[in-house]
């Protein structure tokens, strides 16, 4: 049974930090492209950051570019998120998700979701 289960969510105030956490089981996950994704209240839920197999290669929203690092421990089964420099905008419900297949994509690519935890950052 594929489980993906996130933490590290919480309230900070603007500039500050958080890492979130996901503890993946129940399928291969050094062989699948993992990734972040968000939403807020009455929009949709976007991309924040991916990383392939490996760990090298990722890729990263614009609106979290330079401020986000995504990392992953293949012998832990632990897919992580630094998130520095926080804004009120980043304020949303963060999921952890795993691709079908080594490759990325797009949202379609992405079959299994944790329930996500909840980031809010105040101004």
């Amino acid at each position: 049974q594929v489980q993906l289960v996130e933490s590290g969510g919480g309230s900070v105030q603007a500039g500050g930090s958080l890492r979130l956490s996901c503890a993946a089981s129940g399928f291969t996950y050094s062989s699948r492209c993992m990734g972040w994704f968000r939403q807020a209240p009455e929009k949709e839920r976007e991309g924040v950051a991916y990383i392939y197999t490996g760990g090298s290669n990722t890729y990263y929203s614009d609106s979290v570019k330079g401020r986000f690092t995504i990392s992953r421990d293949n012998a832990k089964n632990m897919l992580y998120l630094q998130m520095n420099s926080l804004k009120p905008e980043d304020t949303a419900m963060y999921y952890c998700a795993a691709s079908r297949t080594s490759w990325c994509g797009s949202i379609k690519s992405f079959a299994y979701w944790g329930q996500g935890t909840q980031v809010t950052v105040s101004s």
